[in-house]
């Protein structure tokens, strides 16, 4: 008795969508564009100087 195999589908072989390369350069871009900016670093005050007080607005 032989298994019953169902009929060879015809399936459109697809080509990829893109490389993979291009793949990660858009996932590389996408991450720097959703990061927010770094804060911008405060100046090194010298040892014992008093902290910088802000107003409040």
């Amino acid at each position: 008795m032989t298994a019953h195999r169902p009929a060879e589908q015809s399936r459109p072989a697809l080509p990829a969508g893109m490389s993979m390369r291009d793949l990660l350069a858009s996932c590389a871009a996408a991450a720097a564009v959703s990061t927010p900016p770094r804060a911008p670093e405060t100046a090194q005050s010298a040892p014992g100087a008093a902290p910088e007080r802000r107003e409040a607005a």
